[in-house]
């Protein structure tokens, strides 16, 4: 094989993300990489130190996707609209790529600035997006964890075929993200008779 004109690393991470999101994760080898750009590995280590290196920068690349989704869903609305929106989008996104969205769970390295500020940005938009609801700050932490388990578990349950029933999963997303909503809403002191 000879070496691709052109090949560059961000031609490198896009093939790889493609490729990760096609066949999943575990098809994302060096070799099945440099398969796919007509290249023999060792001339991917111009672009990437490793699968390591490469999985990282698929982790920072779906980060950075993920936050720009998410900026555009929550654009112009605010409150349970822009709360919904943002759980859309996310959804969204990790149908559409799902092994970039599976690189953006894990909690970063605290030593790994670029990676902690892109999952930082994430946090900063959601703690926005929640501000209208007027929750301490620890109940707004708790509120972000909730909302992210929510998606992810209801995404990891679809990709895995697990919803059988001849239901609508959309419906069933939108009523999980309701009954979220209406634990965020100020409750009602108990009416004393």
């Amino acid at each position: 094989m000879t070496r691709r004109a052109g090949l560059d690393k961000a031609g490198v991470i896009r093939a790889a993300a493609e490729l990760a999101d096609a066949e999943g994760l575990e098809a994302l080898t060096i070799a099945s990489l440099a398969a796919r750009l007509g290249v023999r590995p060792p001339s991917l280590y111009n672009h990437t130190g490793g699968l390591d290196d490469l999985r990282r920068s698929l982790t920072l690349l779906g980060l950075r996707e993920l936050l720009a989704a998410l900026q555009a869903a929550a654009a112009g609305r605010a409150g349970e609209a822009a709360v919904a929106a943002l759980a859309e989008a996310q959804r969204a996104y990790a149908h559409a790529h799902p092994a970039r969205y599976a690189l953006t769970v894990r909690a970063p390295a605290p030593d790994d600035q670029e990676y902690t500020a892109a999952a930082e940005a994430i946090l900063g938009l959601l703690l926005q997006v929640l501000e209208p609801f007027s929750l301490s700050r620890t109940d707004t932490l708790h509120a972000i964890r909730g909302l992210r388990a929510l998606v992810h578990g209801f995404v990891l349950l679809e990709a895995a075929g697990g919803f059988g029933m001849p239901l609508d999963r959309d419906e069933s997303f939108r009523r999980l993200l309701e009954a979220f909503l209406r634990g965020l809403r100020p409750q009602s002191p108990p009416k004393v008779a």
